[in-house]
């Protein structure tokens, strides 16, 4: 794998991160409200981390570790959040993650991008399985998981230490054999 692919969707494309997209990210993830429902969004999301986040995705794809894409609109061409996957080509399965800014919550545009990069991963990187996991506090997350067809395989009971409050962590996941693409 040597470039980071642009993926395009109906109203969505998915593109490579640029270092001028840090200030963005950092507005747009920096929020309590979208780092609450993250593992690993920090909050307050310091200076210069979105710049050190952002310079780490190509080298981690060129290794093929990792697949980071910016989720923007078409019209008008705007940065709405990020979507990746973590790949694991030993058990030939991905991870799935991704956020969107607050103010573009609950239109649909987390499945769709979420489509697209599943699509990706089972037809070119030739993964066999993807999988997700969401904070309980966190259903809008699973929603997403459901829609993609994914199917709930378990739950870590108090898995994860966010602020001082412990919560449960759900996982989802699907077989390339259970997935069925748009055109098919």
């Amino acid at each position: 794998m040597e470039k980071l692919p642009t993926l395009m969707c109906k109203r969505l494309y998915l593109r490579p991160f640029s270092l001028n997209d840090a200030k963005t990210v950092q507005l747009l993830a920096g929020t309590k409200e979208v780092a609450a429902t993250t593992l690993n969004i920090p909050h307050p999301y310091e200076d210069g981390a979105a710049e050190q986040w952002i310079s780490s995705h190509q080298e981690r794809f060129k290794k093929d570790e990792f697949m980071t894409l910016a989720i923007c609109l078409k019209a008008p061409d705007t940065l709405i959040g990020a979507i990746g996957l973590e790949i694991h080509r030993n058990n030939s399965r991905g991870s799935l993650g991704y956020w969107i800014g607050k103010e573009y919550w609950n239109n649909g545009y987390c499945t769709e991008a979420a489509k697209a990069v599943i699509e990706y991963g089972f037809n070119e990187l030739g993964l066999a399985r993807i999988y997700a996991a969401h904070l309980s506090h966190n259903p809008a997350s699973g929603m997403v998981m459901k829609k993609l067809g994914m199917k709930k395989e378990g739950v870590f009971r108090n898995h994860v230490n966010k602020w001082g409050h412990f919560y449960d962590l759900v996982y989802y996941g699907i077989l390339k054999s259970e997935y069925k693409s748009e055109e098919g």
